[in-house]
């Protein structure tokens, strides 16, 4: 099902997707929590700055 998903996130805007995965501490408890995230290939760097 994942394999069908990436490919018609290439084809149906026109625009290249990633799928982001980052770690975030919470800072409650100090455990890491992953947070998934779509967007552009563009936005990739500058979401990790």
């Amino acid at each position: 099902m994942a394999k069908k998903v990436v490919a018609t996130l290439k084809t149906g805007t026109g625009k290249e997707w990633a799928k982001v995965i980052r770690a975030v501490k919470s800072p409650k408890t100090g455990a890491y929590t992953f947070k998934e995230e779509m967007m552009p290939s563009e936005m990739v760097k500058e979401t990790f700055k």
